[in-house]
């Protein structure tokens, strides 16, 4: 598919009606993903464990209404199994995770229990259906072994992580990979992985996030508190890279690739640009003058300085590319937890970004 003309909307007819199973619909990006499906017109049925903070997208934007909705722990295999088999999807997506780099140091069985042994639950459950012919798993861009040399990572670099967080998920992409060429890609049924950036968007209240660190001081008009200024950063508004996971399944459908495939979803390079950086435009957005307190980690736990992907497979197989400029993605960010703030309908708020988006 080389020189592939770009194809940035999903293509609704082939959503209509499919049936996508969708771990992880209970988070931030489970919950964009969610609601975009069923906009497409796909049937949806989530597992995931309860929203993991309060508030939550889920809850706000009403993710439930129009699903089937199962609470369950990947990291048992039985309900995953049984999920999968009662439900006869025709599309897996896979998102559920543990997804905090800095968490990962104090539960470090807990996310390798998660990240590694839930995916391959989810690969092991859909092997086992006679229905899913497309399973996606979704990563992240520290999958990479990360020497620092500020380069912009490809699908086929070395696997990798110095933390628990990035190497669980190294070892997920080291899953799908020996699952792809043992079980799927044989026939039918293929499996594949897609990774990403630094995501932002409204919804997100997990720990140690940045924008969520950021709306949280600066509307107590307080001072955000920030603690690796300098780091670089691939910033991704969520619909940039789900837009990509869409489209990755449409082409997997109609390609059968007779090996795994994974490709990776980020920014243009002048996306790519430092937390503090990031933090300042958030704080302009908003009208917050007072700047930010610059505070040094205190308990000094290893995280990348560099982290870039390059795209360039994506653009060329799949003919995706970003559409969103840093400065309109903070934008919509800011706008959408503004209305949050002031009490709008938070899924039609969601929904309606998702349709602007479309139409850009």
């Amino acid at each position: 598919m080389s020189g592939a003309v770009a194809q940035l909307s999903p293509d609704a007819g082939f959503w209509r009606s499919k049936r996508v199973f969708l771990t992880g619909h209970t988070g931030f990006k489970g919950g964009w993903l969610a609601l975009w499906l069923k906009q497409l017109g796909a049937v949806v049925h989530g597992l995931s464990l309860e929203p993991p903070t309060t508030p939550n997208l889920f809850t706000l934007a009403r993710v439930g209404d129009g699903l089937s909705h199962q609470i369950g722990d990947i990291r048992d295999f039985g309900i995953v199994q049984s999920a999968i088999a009662k439900f006869k999807p025709d599309i897996v997506f896979h998102l559920a995770a543990q997804p905090i780099l800095r968490l990962s140091y104090d539960e470090p069985v807990e996310t390798y229990a998660t990240n590694v042994m839930g995916t391959v639950h989810v690969m092991e459950a859909a092997r086992r259906t006679e229905t899913a012919k497309v399973t996606l798993v979704i990563t992240t861009d520290k999958c990479y072994e990360n020497q620092e040399q500020n380069k912009a990572f490809r699908e086929s670099d070395a696997m990798g992580g110095y933390d628990p967080y990035s190497s669980s998920k190294g070892c997920a992409e080291l899953a799908v990979s020996a699952y792809g060429r043992s079980y799927f890609n044989k026939g039918d049924a293929v499996v594949a992985s897609a990774r990403a950036g630094n995501v932002i968007g409204g919804g997100d209240w997990a720990r140690d996030r940045l924008m969520t660190d950021i709306v949280a001081a600066v509307s107590r008009q307080q001072k955000p508190v920030i603690r690796n200024p300098a780091a670089i950063r691939p910033w991704q508004h969520v619909l940039e890279p789900l837009s990509g996971y869409l489209r990755a399944v449409e082409y997997l459908w109609q390609k059968k690739p007779p090996q795994p495939e994974s490709w990776n979803f980020g920014p243009d390079r002048d996306s790519e640009v430092s937390v503090a950086e990031v933090a300042n435009q958030v704080c302009r957005l908003w009208g917050f003058e007072a700047g930010l307190q610059l505070t040094p980690d205190a308990r000094q736990l290893h995280e990348a300085h560099f982290l870039r992907l390059d795209s360039g497979k994506a653009r060329k197989e799949l003919g995706w590319q970003p559409r969103l400029s840093l400065a309109k993605a903070l934008q919509m960010t800011v706008e959408w937890y503004r209305a949050e703030l002031d009490g709008a309908d938070m899924q039609a708020q969601t929904l309606a970004q998702i349709e602007a988006y479309q139409k850009l």
